[in-house]
């Protein structure tokens, strides 16, 4: 699913695959065994996917949940649900890109 998006590549950290926005930006991982996922989406959007789905989805634990990294329970998962929060964090992965290449040219003009 995750690699159907748009310059998404598949590659691993910390001995798990991952996908990345534009081969950059994590955006999605699999736990080892494949039963579990994770999407980083923002706080409000984790909020929403958990109460619609609360079978499915679960904040991480610590300071990552906090900040929005979501949990997926991939035996309750429905691909729907899942595509849905798949496509939110991919959008997220790409503005952060985005806001990032932009910042330097922003300063440039600010400091002439």
């Amino acid at each position: 699913m995750a690699l159907s998006l748009q310059d998404v590549v598949e590659g691993a950290h910390m001995g798990h695959p991952d996908f990345r926005a534009g081969g950059k930006k994590i955006f999605a991982t699999l736990n080892a065994d494949e039963t579990r996922g994770m999407v980083s989406l923002t706080p409000e959007q984790q909020r929403e996917m958990i109460h619609e789905y609360p079978e499915m989805f679960v904040p991480a634990s610590g300071a990552w949940g906090v900040q929005g990294a979501t949990m997926v329970e991939l035996r309750q998962a429905g691909a729907e649900a899942v595509g849905e929060a798949m496509t939110l964090a991919w959008q997220r992965a790409n503005a952060a890109m985005a806001a990032k290449r932009s910042r330097p040219a922003a300063r440039r003009r600010s400091s002439t």
